[in-house]
């Protein structure tokens, strides 16, 4: 395992507060759409409207959300996360295991092959931009990367063969989306709790929403433009109040077995902010018997979350809210 360091922070206090246990639900009921493995980690729409989402066993599938019915398209034979369609129809594909993928019908290539890829951007033409959660840690042992908070995590371009750093030192760099207009992208910063706006001129990297109250994960475009954010859960106090402290104290917590360190909290959450990173929607539920929402995709007036953690989608009707 990777030698733990640690850098110190003081994370921010939260802008608002995290969804209370015993406050009102905001998030309509769930139905589910159950799947032949577990952890769709993201998922998207394809332009026939149906979805689609990488497994744990790395299988690729797509989903009629009609009637559930699953096509089990390909193995990436690593772990896929972040899925988009190119515009010539192809897959576009961040595999933890195996780098940056092109899928097209069962033939899988390897454009790029970087540890710990996430979620992939694509412009019109054709040019991807993709995240790098970590280089210190891969996904089984994430948790580490959270806690060292030594933001190794990247946003790299790929084109025409040609791999490029548009932005490095980010915290856990995770969800993607190419803004409208093409000239800036957004990254979620899962440890930094925050979501980046970085120009593609050059220009300085800045915070589209920042001091959230908790992690924020994959992030989707809606039609009206919103940017719906997976909220894989609320802040963990202990972890908050050891970052501004001796790295030591969250090296001994690392050293500890999984099931008593800080972990996901059993909540459903999704939050929608426009371009100025204005919340619109901040969409939850406690106990929902889903959590670890770690992607939320608007489509055709339905809401569906994706989980790491779970072993099918979950649907929620926006059209009651």
């Amino acid at each position: 395992m990777t030698r733990f360091r640690g850098d110190r922070w003081r994370p921010p206090a939260p802008r608002f507060p995290a969804p209370p246990h015993n406050g009102e639900r905001t998030l309509p009921p769930l139905r589910f759409l159950k799947l032949p493995g577990t952890g769709p980690e993201h998922v998207t729409v394809d332009k026939q409207g149906r979805l689609l989402a990488g497994l744990a066993d790395g299988w690729i599938v797509r989903i009629d959300p009609a009637d559930g019915h699953v096509e089990q398209l390909v193995n990436t034979g690593g772990r896929p996360l972040g899925i988009e369609v190119a515009p010539d129809g192809a897959l576009i594909v961040c595999d933890a295991e195996r780098g940056l993928l092109r899928v097209e019908s069962t033939h899988v290539q390897v454009l790029a092959d970087v540890p710990f890829a996430s979620c992939p951007a694509i412009d019109s033409g054709g040019t991807i931009y993709f995240s790098q959660s970590s280089r210190r840690y891969g996904l089984d042992h994430y948790v580490g990367d959270l806690l060292e908070h030594s933001g190794t995590g990247r946003v790299l371009r790929w084109r025409d063969g040609q791999l490029d750093v548009i932005a490095d030192g980010l915290q856990f760099a995770n969800g993607l989306l190419l803004l409208p207009g093409g000239a800036a992208l957004a990254v979620a910063e899962t440890a930094g709790y925050r979501i980046t706006r970085i120009p593609l001129d050059g220009g300085r990297p800045e915070p589209l929403i920042d001091a959230l109250p908790g992690f924020p994960d994959n992030l989707t475009l809606d039609d009206e433009g919103l940017i719906w954010i997976g909220m894989a859960s609320t802040r963990d106090s202990t972890l908050d109040l050891l970052l501004p402290r001796p790295p030591w104290l969250r090296a001994a917590l690392w050293s500890l077995p999984d099931r008593l360190r800080p972990g996901p909290k059993d909540i459903a959450w999704a939050l929608a902010v426009d371009q100025t990173g204005t919340v619109v929607h901040d969409l939850h539920a406690w106990g929902t018997g889903y959590h670890e929402v770690t992607a939320a995709c608007q489509y055709s007036g339905k809401l569906y979350l994706a989980s790491i953690a779970e072993p099918h989608l979950a649907v929620a009707n926006l059209m009651t809210t």
